[in-house]
């Protein structure tokens, strides 16, 4: 018996999963800010990364044996007040070989499109994500610059057939948060981890006499492509640091127009610091390059409530989106845990709850 496609089983289930009646959902498309097709009403992503569980354990470590958990929680987000999810796939889950999609991590992205349509929620689907290096194939880390791009844009295409005919889908992020290699040649893929996770990636080792905006164009218009074989709809972003604001002046990178003029909108990610609001404010005006913008990344990480409170009011605009974090935790839940660390999460997730700015 001759095995079909993964996108084939991808396909089939999702056709499934939609001749069950539901609310039907608008698109998102651009129109200054963001708006709702065919409606034109506004739309303002607010919303959640749901990146990890309570525990750090990532989505593909158990999407399948708990899924009863899963929509526990898109159902918990959407009490909140969420209206999108960011959700990080993992390329390791998603690709066996680079040209061989996971058949099974593809059916699982389904079920969750189908999830996000029956809550009402849309999904910001950020791909390519290495977190835990210890799930990195060796292979992968082993293939040229070239080659690696080429397996990136398999994973795009089999996440796109997959999505491509789901409103449910906010946007694509093509990689967290990206760098591009220094002057010297690099010999690692994935940055400095962070409390043992790998948001980092470079997408190149090397700039090998081009310049880096010539790496990161060439990059980004690859995978651009690679989605719009199969999907035309949905809107293409990506994650990134803002250097502005850590290093107090330059200008954007990948959303420079020249580099990123494939991007259909900015996000940046965002945490204030203490006694820094007004730096804060003026690093986002730089991303203000006549995009629509979501601060994809946010939370009280370096500040108190009240500076944060004023960084959101202030950043309207030209920020037109915000998402922030949610780990598997309700607010009752995190109370009755007598951490201080869970005792800020449950006071933002109450503060979350009256809608996005300005208030």
């Amino acid at each position: 018996m001759v095995s079909r496609p993964a996108t084939v089983f991808a396909l089939s289930l999702l056709s499934a999963c939609s001749a069950t009646p539901r609310p039907q959902m608008e698109w998102v498309g651009i129109s200054r800010g963001f708006v709702l097709q065919p409606s034109g009403a506004r739309f303002v992503p607010w919303g959640f990364n749901y990146d990890h569980d309570h525990d750090g354990r990532l989505l593909e470590d158990y999407w399948v044996a708990e899924w009863a958990t899963v929509a526990e929680d898109f159902r918990e987000m959407k009490e909140l007040g969420a209206n999108v999810v960011r959700v990080h796939l993992q390329f390791a889950k998603f690709m066996d070989a680079p040209d061989r999609p996971n058949a099974d991590a593809l059916r699982q992205l389904v079920r969750l499109v189908a999830l996000a349509e029956e809550t009402g929620l849309r999904l910001d689907v950020t791909g390519l994500g290495c977190y835990h290096r210890k799930d990195v194939p060796a292979w992968y880390d082993a293939l040229s610059e070239d080659a690696r791009w080429s397996a990136q844009e398999r994973f795009w295409e089999e996440v796109a057939k997959t999505c491509a005919t789901s409103a449910a889908v906010f946007c694509y992020d093509l990689m967290n948060e990206p760098i591009l290699p220094a002057e010297k040649r690099e010999t690692d893929w994935l940055a400095a981890d962070f409390h043992g996770k790998h948001f980092v990636q470079r997408i190149a080792l090397d700039v090998a006499g081009r310049t880096r905006e010539q790496v990161a164009r060439s990059w980004i218009d690859r995978l651009v492509a690679a989605i719009r074989k199969h999907d035309a709809r949905h809107l293409i972003t990506v994650g990134v640091i803002p250097w502005v604001f850590v290093f107090g002046g330059g200008k954007p990178d990948i959303n420079d127009p020249a580099v990123g003029g494939a991007l259909d909108f900015v996000s940046v990610h965002f945490y204030p610091k203490r006694g820094e609001i007004d730096k804060a404010i003026k690093a986002l005006a730089a991303y203000d390059v006549g995009k629509p913008l979501v601060i994809e990344e946010t939370f009280p990480l370096e500040c108190g409530y009240g500076e944060f409170d004023d960084f959101l009011h202030r950043s309207t605009p030209p920020a037109s989106g915000w998402i922030s974090f949610y780990w598997g935790r309700t607010i009752p839940q995190l109370r009755a845990s007598g951490t201080m660390k869970d005792a800020i999460l449950a006071g933002w997730l109450e503060r979350f709850r009256r809608g996005p700015p300005p208030w």
